[in-house]
């Protein structure tokens, strides 16, 4: 049984559970519900191993100063890491709490079984129960991962469609960070320095508090500005006419050929080659190159934190995803030693990536220092949300196969250019943004991409699945981009799989196949061969018309990360100038499903999320920086155009939990992008699929 990396970096028991007075459990996570269910499912890890009810356990996430430490919750790693450790530290303390207890009962610990929590022998109630003998059990000892979690077959709680734990709370409009309210809190914004290096040289403060009309404070710190007040209208309208009146030295400024792949992709990159040596020769290469636009996170609400600077403390609550990055981050950009930095998690309305959070909890923290004792609700607006939060790095993808003399590749490079997808506060000296307007701003640095032990960020997803003799990556890193770019749902893995899933569609028509049965020739993995042959059969493969009649049916393969779970999609299409998705089936695998309805739950989001980038999604630029600041100029998928979803979990629980939360993004635009193909007689390589491109695709046939 392997150990978990959460594990390993957090091995004492008492980081992750602790015994409460009121006969509840403590379960600690460094991990954070971000809409994904994962207090669930981590719940649910903890009663079965346990053998406690549902309701006899609470689970406390993203608190620096008591839980585990565990990075930020992305890569799907939250199941695999966290559930793991939670699952090993159970099991064990459930072992230790059965050896204490057969002492007291003179009993032999196999003669003794668990039931919500309470000592069983013989059937009958022993008296005893885990909160009796848990002042002799020592949680400060280090977990030793050596007693077994229980066999599937005994599950009663793990693989049970429990409703989620958080949304009683967020549908009585309690859930969520932007509805806190806090005794004598005051409310601010930012008033954001426009670009690096940008220093304010005048604002007319009286204009700001007519503006307001009401009573306002404008807080300053070198070229740090907020606006803080109790009414937050009042502050609302001050932080506008601030933002229009304010004076800076430099201003950022954009051209609009800068948001295009192709702009970016002509720049100066640092290149690499990862993988298997290219193979040689090209006398049967087939290449196409595809694209895809800058993205913003299109989060529901946007980016809040409160903060209070009290005693000589800072305490922060923030709906980032990683509590513990954050508190260190926080410190040391503030000069403060850590041990006067709490951050605590408090949900917020949706992101997968990072977004705008990070940097509003540092907002809020500067202003809390300057207004001592009064709690700061520090909030975005929407504009704020668009125009400075990291972006998803536009790309360029080209693949190349070489094909043998059967129409089968033998060797297969996808040649990738991009900007970083992984630049988290403190991940290869990437920062809080209002650090940048501080005293001394930090240093210039060059993008730092997550290593493809982590999974890669560009790379993601950039080796085929498929049994080919040489697989590999020709990565060329941007550097010099005019935006920040960092982590959005799947990273590099949506359009390196979009690709990927073109070329072969392409292959099998060289080769007169069908694309499922070329498929299943270049496939030996059975787990793969499973979803793929279930999603064709949801879907009725066998049934597909020819090509070019408007209608079309397209598939999509991939396994997230090559390590986490696999997705087949497949797409059905309707396209008369605009496209429309009309249905999706979708079959997973995930090893052990802890709670199928929240598995499916992500599955459907996410194929809803990559439905709106492959047709609508696209960060365009102005002068002023990116130019979709709303929903009109920014627009994203709306109810109306949703798909009819069909998800299948194809029962692997012989197997580990596998991450599941973006699996299935790359697979569905890929299932798009060919159903396109069949749909038209002639492939779309860019996206967003637009109207426009639809119609250019069809006047070049």
């Amino acid at each position: 049984m392997a150990t978990s990396q959460s594990l390993r970096d957090n091995p004492r028991l008492d980081r992750w559970l602790r015994f409460e007075p009121d006969r509840t459990i403590r379960v600690a996570t460094g991990k954070v519900e971000l809409g994904q269910g994962i207090l669930t499912a981590l719940a649910q890890i903890a009663a079965e191993e346990l053998d406690l009810r549902l309701d006899q356990v609470r689970v406390m996430s993203g608190n620096s100063l008591e839980g585990p430490g565990e990075g930020y919750t992305a890569s799907s790693w939250s199941v695999e890491h966290s559930g793991g450790a939670i699952r090993a530290v159970s099991a064990e303390v459930r072992a230790l709490a059965l050896t204490r207890a057969a002492l007291r009962l003179n009993a032999a610990p196999e003669e003794l079984s668990v039931l919500a929590g309470e000592f069983v022998r013989g059937g009958l109630a022993t008296g005893l129960d885990y909160w009796d003998v848990a002042p002799e059990i020592d949680l400060s000892a280090e977990a030793t991962d050596a007693v077994a979690p229980k066999p599937v077959a005994e599950h009663r709680i793990v693989g049970r469609a429990i409703p989620r734990l958080d949304l009683p709370a967020k549908l009585t409009g309690t859930g969520f960070i932007q509805d806190i309210v806090m005794p004598g809190m005051l409310h601010a914004r930012p008033v954001r320095q426009p670009r690096r290096g940008a220093r304010l040289r005048a604002l007319d403060d009286e204009a700001v508090r007519r503006a307001a009309g009401d009573e306002v404070m404008i807080v300053r710190r070198a070229d740090f500005v907020a606006i803080a007040g109790e009414d937050e209208t009042a502050v609302r309208k001050a932080a506008a006419k601030a933002a229009d009146i304010a004076v800076w030295e430099t201003r950022r400024e954009l051209r609009a050929e800068q948001a295009s792949p192709a702009w970016l992709a002509a720049q100066p990159s640092h290149d690499r080659r990862i993988g298997d040596p290219a193979a040689a020769g090209d006398a049967h290469r087939v290449s196409m190159r595809f694209s895809r636009p800058f993205l913003s996170h299109g989060s529901i609400a946007p980016s809040c934190a409160l903060a209070l600077w009290q005693d000589a403390r800072l305490t922060v609550w923030s709906h980032a995803q990683g509590m513990h990055p954050l508190r260190a981050n926080i410190a040391a950009t503030l000069g403060l030693s850590i041990d006067k930095v709490a951050c605590h998690h408090v949900q917020g309305a949706g992101c997968y990536g990072h977004n705008g959070a990070d940097d509003a909890a540092l907002d809020a923290a500067l202003a809390a220092m300057e207004l001592p004792g009064r709690p700061i609700r520090l909030c975005w607006t929407r504009a704020d949300e668009f125009s400075y939060e990291p972006l998803s790095s536009a790309m360029e993808v080209e693949v190349h196969a070489t094909v043998g003399e059967d129409g089968r590749p033998v060797g297969w490079t996808t040649e990738i250019w991009s900007a970083a997808h992984g630049q988290r506060p403190g991940v290869g000296g990437a920062y809080l943004l209002a650090a940048e307007a501080l005293e001394t701003p930090p240093p210039e640095r060059k993008p730092f991409d997550i290593p493809e032990e982590r999974g890669g960020g560009a790379t993601r997803n950039g080796i085929p699945l498929y049994d080919i003799a040489t697989k590999g990556i020709d990565f060329h890193l941007i550097h010099d981009v005019p935006v920040r770019t960092s982590s959005l749902r799947g990273l590099g893995a949506t359009l390196n799989v979009f690709a990927i899933e073109a070329l072969v569609d392409e292959l099998a028509a060289r080769a007169g196949a069908d694309p499922l049965a070329y498929r299943l020739s270049l496939l030996s993995d059975p787990r793969a061969r499973a979803v793929l042959e279930r999603a064709a059969a949801l879907a009725r493969w066998s049934e597909r018309g020819p090509g070019g009649t408007g209608r079309g049916l397209g598939l999509g393969l991939a396994r997230y990360k090559n390590s986490s779970a696999y997705a087949a999609v497949v797409a059905a299409v309707e396209v008369d100038e605009a496209v429309r998705v009309t249905d999706v089936w979708c079959a997973v695998d995930a090893g052990l499903v802890i709670n199928p309805d929240g598995v499916a739950n992500q599955v459907e989001g996410n194929i809803v999320q990559a439905v709106s980038w492959a047709l609508i999604e696209e960060m365009r630029f102005d002068a002023s920086g990116p130019a979709g600041v709303d929903w009109k100029s920014y627009p994203v998928i709306r109810f109306n155009d949703i798909p009819e979803i069909h998800v299948e979990l194809v029962e692997a629980s012989a197997h580990d939990p596998l991450g599941v939360g973006e699996c299935a993004g790359g697979p569905a635009a890929a299932a798009i992008g060919n159903a396109v193909a069949h749909a038209l007689g002639v492939r779309i390589r860019d996206m967003p699929m637009t109207r426009d491109r639809v119609v250019a695709a069809l006047m070049d046939t």
